[in-house]
């Protein structure tokens, strides 16, 4: 039944090369003579011929490790994100500030593992749980499912930058300084170590860097027969290279067999090396495999190519064999970083290593401005090894380090939950689409630190200091054991636990879920800048301040140094208008009510350290003004005046309200009235603070006296009558020795009177009505009152609302029609509804006749409701019955 109603750019990315100068990878030996493979020949691997094995002084796998396999250490979110919008396309930082991209799990998805997903392994899933909901099973049985969580959240490479602190890119197309260019990992290397082959790596970070609006990396070839080390890496542009390792550590030119899971994790440790330091030359080995013998010679194979940080964002059990191997660790110039793993609280080699720098994860919330807030992510690795002694660097002079003879992981930390991943760019073999993902796992966060190392060494090199290498005494005693340097260059990440273990619980300075923590990147590179070594941070000295409203309030940073005494000042969290100078004095013109917790930081300008102290700061709000109330009477004729009191400690502005007409008060509170009006008035006079803006109020009741043998209006009450629909009006009569206002009360709605006591009522209603008029003299002030019995019939039968609607009938198939007519006297327009309309019968208007036509009638009967209210609101409702009959 039908119910019908009528009334009548596209970028690519970053070019920072100067124009005119061409960049080979010069000293490749035996390559192809600088010209950039295409990323179909870096597919196949055809880039030169032979193998070259290279004579390294470095340990084998003992053979009953040396067939262990690897695992990646990567987790995703079970879901193919929807393609990133183009905000970063064109300005690499325009979602810096936004918050990240949260999208639902589709149905099934949240029971799905999140270890080792792959854009293959979503898909297949989704299918299984589709066709049998009751599989609640968690992939591969090795990780949990990603709880009760039904979105994702996904951070962008410039949320990242910004969350925690590395340095601003510059515009697309701009020249930048040495300066710049370091603090962007210019002139170093970053070997990234995993297994099997990736055949689209180069396709898949193109997609990522024009998505993101990240500088191009040009590709370079290394020929399998390449004299190595490598040529030093470019000082001005991104350059990313493939080679192919064998388990002695030399280079093959053999592409290793596809695999989905570690061409998914390669995808990720690329992208996310290059979007944290985007000049820095990348170079991925891929091992044949992944056993420990073949994945070590991938490390092997990194050592000859030269100084720079090697990434290894897998993971296998440790065992008795992990000292055997550690000189691998052990290159000159070099620095390892690896993934503590993804099952919790558990040991795995290589980031066991006392060598090895590794990473553990947190769970990341930033909203695009403010500080981050982190805890330890629930799956990330960590624990004390049943193997390796306790290094020499992890004593307690780290808070919370130092408490077992054999060596603690993590040692660092960065995001690495995948219900706050990152967006990695991925494709299928076969396949020029791209698909994207949420990505997590401490293979995540380590090649992120993998870039931070390669940055902090571009730093150094601009500080003519040598490269960083075996890194765990910078981080530890130069940075962990300092106070102060451990404050401005870490986030201690204090909350979250990834096991039941009485050590499992993140906990303030070292542990083993996040080690030192995360890094506050500003203040680490400085750090690295000044070597770290006999400098301490500037200290910050907490304190409370208080204020108040009104009064501007001031203050001086409390800060020593020991390098230079210099010092630059810089205030976060601060409420606006709150400044600090280049010597530390804090100033707030006009303080608002609050209590702000402002954190100073203080920079020495010699060494860059930095460190934080907080100022709570409260600011009261004060007492409004208070205003007195009084009692003033005055008489007609005599002109009235009194003052308002107010007591404030600051100047106040005036104000009244609810005052007769005539009544005025001054900007020093003095209240006029020179013709004051018989009658009684609640006057509330207000003052407001100038400055704070408060206010306060009291009310004055002002009794004006009526002038003796003063006469109050009479008001003649009488009866009146009309009809419903016919415009009303009478007048009030009334005696009075002075001009009169009149008012109503009682009155039925529409009905006014106006200034000469005419009462009218344009579209009366049926009823009795009791109408009271008072006339007030403008003079005297008295009043006078009159009643009017006012009675109002209804409208004859020739005025009457009636709906005219014969019977319809028809036969099936064969076109029906009829009529509705509404007769409505004196109306103006008609609102008209009719219920009960079967399919397919259409109605049109035309004046006050509505007709009905149904072009194919159904065998039934029915019944139309038709209801009409006119303008003079009247209504009517009639039943038009519809036969339609077979024949």
């Amino acid at each position: 039944m039908q119910k019908i109603h009528h009334t009548s750019r596209r970028a690519a990315g970053f070019a920072w090369l100067p124009i005119g100068i061409a960049v080979t990878l010069s000293a490749c030996g035996g390559g192809d003579g600088g010209q950039t493979a295409s990323p179909s020949t870096m597919a196949s691997g055809a880039i030169a011929t032979g193998v070259t094995t290279l004579a390294l002084d470095t340990p084998s796998m003992p053979p009953e490790a040396a067939a262990l396999l690897a695992q990646p250490a990567f987790h995703a979110a079970p879901l193919v994100l929807d393609e990133p919008d183009d905000t970063d396309t064109l300005d690499h930082s325009a979602s810096a500030q936004m918050k990240p991209r949260t999208q639902a799990l589709p149905a099934g998805a949240e029971s799905l593992s999140t270890r080792q997903m792959t854009v293959q392994k979503i898909e297949a899933g989704l299918r299984a749980r589709a066709q049998q909901a009751s599989n609640n099973g968690s992939g591969d049985g090795s990780a949990k499912p990603m709880a009760a969580s039904t979105t994702v959240s996904t951070y962008s490479p410039a949320q990242i930058r910004a969350a925690y602190g590395l340095p601003a890119l510059p515009s697309a197309g701009a020249s930048i300084s040495a300066a710049l260019a370091a603090r962007l990992g210019a002139g170093q290397t970053i070997y990234i170590v995993d297994a099997k082959h990736n055949p689209n790596v180069i396709a898949e970070l193109a997609a990522f860097n024009t998505k993101f609006g990240l500088p191009a990396c040009a590709t370079k070839t290394i020929a399998a027969t390449a004299t190595l080390p490598l040529a030093p890496a470019s000082a001005t542009a991104c350059e990313i290279s493939v080679a192919y390792s064998n388990a002695a550590g030399g280079m093959t030119a053999n592409a290793p067999a596809y695999d989905a899971g570690w061409a998914t994790e390669i995808a990720l440790d690329v992208q996310w090396a290059h979007a944290t330091a985007p000049l820095a030359r990348i170079v991925l080995i891929e091992a044949a495999d992944a056993s420990l013998n073949s994945l070590l010679g991938g490390v092997k194979l990194a050592n000859a190519m030269g100084p720079g940080v090697v990434s290894m964002s897998f993971g296998a059990n440790e065992g008795s064999y992990t000292a055997s191997v550690d000189g691998a660790f052990g290159a000159a110039n070099m620095t390892y970083l690896a993934a503590t793993g993804d099952l919790g609280a558990a040991v795995s080699w290589p980031s066991v290593s006392p060598k090895v720098l590794a990473v553990g994860g947190t769970t990341l919330s930033y909203g695009g401005s403010g500080a981050r807030a982190e805890v330890a992510w629930s799956g990330t690795g960590g624990g004390t090894s049943a193997y390796m002694p306790a290094p020499s660097y992890q004593t307690k002079a780290v808070p919370g380090a130092g408490l077992t003879t054999f060596r603690t992981v993590a040692d660092l930390a960065f995001n690495a939950d995948p219900s706050s991943g990152q967006y990695t760019a991925v494709m299928t073999p076969g396949s020029t689409a791209v698909k994207w993902m949420s990505m997590g796992g401490t293979s995540l966060a380590t090649p992120q630190w993998a870039g931070l190392v390669a940055v902090g060494n571009a730093v150094r090199a601009q500080a003519a200091k040598p490269a960083l290498g075996a890194a765990h005494a910078f981080f530890y005693n130069d940075i962990g054991a300092v106070p102060g340097t451990y404050a401005a260059a870490f986030a201690d990440v204090v909350q979250g636990k990834h096991g039941t273990c009485g050590s499992c619980t993140a906990q303030r300075g070292y542990d083993q879920l996040t080690g030192l923590g995360t890094p506050n990147v500003e203040s680490l590179l400085n750090t690295f800048a000044s070597g770290g070594a006999g400098a301490s941070a500037p200290v910050v000295t907490s304190a409370a301040i208080n204020g108040q409203v009104g009064t501007a309030l001031s203050f001086t940073v409390s800060a020593t140094a020991t390098a230079s005494g210099a010092m630059s000042y810089a205030l976060t969290n601060a409420p606006s208008g709150m400044v600090v100078s280049a010597a530390g004095a804090v100033t707030w013109p006009a303080p608002v009510a609050g209590t702000y917790s402002v954190t100073a930081t203080a920079t020495d300008s010699k060494s860059g350290l930095s460190g934080k102290g907080v100022y709570t700061v409260k600011i009261e709000a004060p007492l409004p003004p208070v205003v007195k109330a009084a009692a003033i009477t005055g008489k007609v004729g005599t002109a009235l005046a009194f003052t308002v009191s107010a007591s404030n400690s600051r100047p106040v502005t005036y104000a009244l309200a609810n005052a007769p007409a005539g009544m005025v008060i001054s900007s020093t509170g003095a209240v006029s009235w020179p013709k004051p009006v018989a009658g009684t008035y609640a006057v509330t006079a207000t003052a407001k603070d100038t400055v704070t803006g408060l206010s306060g109020q009291g009310v004055y009741t002002v009794a004006i006296a009526a002038e003796s043998g003063a006469v109050a209006p009479v008001v003649s009450g009488v009866a009146v009558s009309g009809k419903a629909g016919t415009a009303l009006s009478f007048k009030a009569a009334t005696t009075a020795p002075n001009a009169v206002t009149y008012t109503l009360s009682g009155q039925p709605s529409g009905m006014t009177i106006n200034t000469e006591g005419m009462v009218g009522w344009s579209s009366p209603a049926v009823g009795s009505y009791s109408v009271v008029v008072t006339a007030k003299d403008t003079k005297t002030g008295l009043s006078g009152v009159g009643t009017f019995a006012v009675k109002i019939e209804a409208a004859t039968a020739s005025t009457e609302l009636v709906i005219t609607a014969p019977a319809v009938s028809g036969v099936v198939g064969k076109a029906a029609a009829g009529s509705i007519s509404v007769a409505a006297p004196g109306a103006t327009s008609l609102s008209l509804s009719i219920d009960g309309a079967p399919m397919g019968m259409t109605f049109s208007m035309s004046g006050a006749t509505v007709n009905m036509a149904w072009a194919s009638p159904a065998l039934g009967s029915y019944s139309l409701k038709v209801k009409v209210i006119d303008s003079l609101g009247r209504t009517a409702t009639a039943v038009v019955p519809i036969t339609i009959n077979a024949k």
